[in-house]
């Protein structure tokens, strides 16, 4: 499969803001972080409802995504960018929190609905398709069934979480560049519930 000029957009999804920072929600914006970092790409540029980079990456086009929608509405940037550029559903990996898995766990799946995340909902919704692979980043169910869902997403991790969850932020990155190299088979063979 000839990969060259390909173009990817890689999603992490938050919350912009402050006091969002280290929420549970914001795990997918943390992951883009280190991400970036290892890619050398600031995402500094200001456009499509969100903040971007632009660079390249074994030869594709890479473009990395922090929509500041607010999560609810992250399909809204997501859409503006991919048609500005062109960009599949199948070449848009998202990274988001999952709280079906413990933190420091990763899920990697190649499409599917949104389980729940209203973030995944609005993408799903603006894009017109479920078909975009995803890397899944643990953060803990709630304490007890009867936990309002919203106070636990927008709440801080523990500091043990946080020790968990530093080295899954890392691997949440190296997953999404892996998915382009070779493919969400492959990357979830790598990456599904390693701690």
């Amino acid at each position: 499969m000839i990969k060259d000029q390909e173009t990817w957009l890689i999603v992490g999804l938050g919350n912009p803001g402050r006091e969002y920072e280290k929420t549970r929600h914001n795990c997918g914006f943390r992951a883009m972080d280190v991400l970036a970092e290892k890619l050398r790409c600031p995402i500094d540029k200001a456009k499509f409802q969100g903040l971007y980079g632009q660079c390249s990456y074994h030869g594709s086009k890479v473009l990395l995504l922090k929509p500041q929608t607010y999560m609810n509405l992250s399909g809204r940037s997501v859409l503006q960018l991919s048609a500005f550029f062109k960009i599949p559903p199948q070449n848009i990996i998202v990274l988001f929190d999952d709280i079906s898995l413990p933190p420091g766990r990763l899920r990697i799946r190649a499409n599917g609905s949104a389980g729940g995340h209203n973030g995944i909902k609005s993408i799903i919704q603006e894009l017109g398709s479920q078909e975009f692979p995803r890397v899944k980043i643990g953060v803990g169910a709630k304490p007890h069934p009867d936990y309002d869902l919203a106070d636990w997403v927008l709440s801080a991790f523990s500091a043990n979480e946080e020790t968990d969850l530093a080295p899954a932020l890392q691997r949440a990155a190296d997953a999404a560049l892996c998915i382009i190299d070779n493919g969400i088979g492959e990357t979830s063979n790598r990456y599904s519930g390693k701690a």
